[in-house]
């Protein structure tokens, strides 16, 4: 399994990156013969153009969607323009998983009308049990955010990362991060300023959390342009003594190998 940051900016893109965005990964075989499974988590602002750097955005398999603030889910607008209108004609309908108001929201953000609205060219599905997508076993986990919001845990080829979403500290949290391979988590807020409850993650937090839950490796992300993610780092790394890192636009784990 293989995950890329497409985006990791927090709350808005920023001069050296989009907002929320990750590609995973892994090679599978299906009966149809052998090829590389793609989900996107997330989509935020300015995300689908830069995922052409990576892939071809009419490859993936299905999107994910943490929650339905802008800068994780914005960029499906111009997503659904790609796939309708595309040159090669319209492409099959493609499963995306969110909350349960995604479909809604997602017409009001390109001013459809709400029915079909985007139906047509997105099998949404609201979050719920387990499933599987080709070798990815995906769970998502409710966190605390003043929207509807959901970590995930995604496994395949024996790995798992554990994403944070956007959450503050919280039990769902610990559920994410329990155990992983690699703990993908937001580092939105500083410890030093007067944070409000149940919105974000410090650095400190993030730290906690892979301690006490036991990730192998801690990849903070998320962090606004206006606050230098040194902080975050330096935080993280009071409490976390394993591998730590800064998440950064076009960065891939190989899970495999645990390389950068």
């Amino acid at each position: 399994m293989r995950l890329t940051v497409i985006g990791c900016s927090g709350s808005y893109p920023g001069p050296d990156s989009s907002a929320s965005c990750y590609l995973v990964e892994a090679e599978h075989d299906d009966g149809s013969g052998p090829r590389t499974w793609r989900l996107l988590v997330d989509l935020g602002s300015g995300a689908l153009g830069e995922l052409h750097r990576y892939i071809d955005p009419l490859t993936v398999d299905a999107v994910l969607i943490s929650h339905l603030h802008a800068d994780h889910c914005l960029d499906l607008c111009g997503y659904y323009v790609m796939r309708k209108y595309h040159p090669t004609g319209a492409q099959p309908q493609l499963t995306v998983w969110g909350p349960s108001d995604t479909a809604d929201r997602m017409a009001r953000a390109y001013d459809l009308p709400l029915d079909p609205g985007m139906r047509e060219e997105f099998d949404f599905r609201t979050w719920g049990s387990p499933f599987e997508v080709g070798p990815f076993a995906v769970e998502a986990i409710p966190v605390e955010h003043p929207v509807e919001a959901f970590g995930l845990r995604i496994a395949a080829d024996g790995a798992v990362i554990g994403y944070s979403g956007d959450t503050g500290p919280c039990a769902g949290l610990d559920a994410v991060a329990d155990g992983v391979d690699l703990f993908l988590a937001e580092a939105s807020f500083r410890s030093c300023d007067d944070n409000p409850a149940d919105l974000h993650l410090t650095g400190a937090e993030c730290g906690d959390t892979a301690a006490r839950m036991g990730a192998a490796r801690l990849v903070l992300t998320h962090i606004p342009p206006w606050f230098d993610s040194g902080t975050a780092y330096d935080e993280a790394q009071q409490h976390f003594s394993g591998p730590l890192e800064l998440a950064r636009a076009g960065a891939v784990y190989d899970l495999a190998t645990r390389m950068v």
